[in-house]
């Protein structure tokens, strides 16, 4: 018997389509380009990572933006800072109401991080440094917790900061 997984899901099933991902903000600033070589401390990196969202037209798609900030130190002198804010427009098709929140907050950011971490990896690697790599996020319990904490805070719409990762290395 032969299974065939390429055919197309049925048309009234629920999905995400990826209508396009883009560069939205990108500046790096490189303050040791100078010191070059000075590899002898190893640097310390603060990153801060957060979601937003918005819907793009009559509300037929949204847009979901990855902010990265990384900001790397040797001892008390900063080497770079980049900012990255990569974005994605989403649609979701035949998806419930109440199930598109979490595909934005979880599913958007996921599939939009390993584009992000290439980006950033490549844009320190061409600032003169071993490329920045980032460890995977798990978007499900940052999510979470936002969710809890908003509900705390009596509802407010989500703009879900997550908290600074400590998981980047050269």
């Amino acid at each position: 018997m032969t299974m065939q997984n390429d055919a197309p899901p049925p048309p009234d099933s629920p999905h995400l389509r990826v209508l396009a991902q883009y560069v939205k903000d990108l500046s790096f600033q490189n303050v040791m380009a100078a010191a070059g070589g000075a590899y002898d401390i190893q640097p310390t990196i603060d990153m801060g990572v957060e979601v937003k969202s918005r819907p793009v037209g009559q509300g037929e798609a949204t847009e979901v933006d990855l902010c990265i900030n990384v900001q790397a130190k040797r001892g008390d002198q900063p080497m770079f800072a980049v900012n990255l804010i990569y974005s994605g427009l989403f649609q979701f098709m035949n998806v419930r109401p109440d199930d598109v929140e979490p595909l934005i907050w979880i599913e958007c950011p996921r599939l939009l991080f390993p584009f992000s971490r290439q980006i950033l990896a490549d844009i320190t690697r061409e600032g003169g440094y071993p490329p920045l790599l980032i460890n995977p996020i798990d978007f499900t319990p940052l999510y979470w917790q936002e969710l809890r904490d908003r509900q705390a805070r009596g509802g407010a719409a989500p703009d879900v900061p997550l908290a600074a990762a400590s998981g980047a290395s050269f």
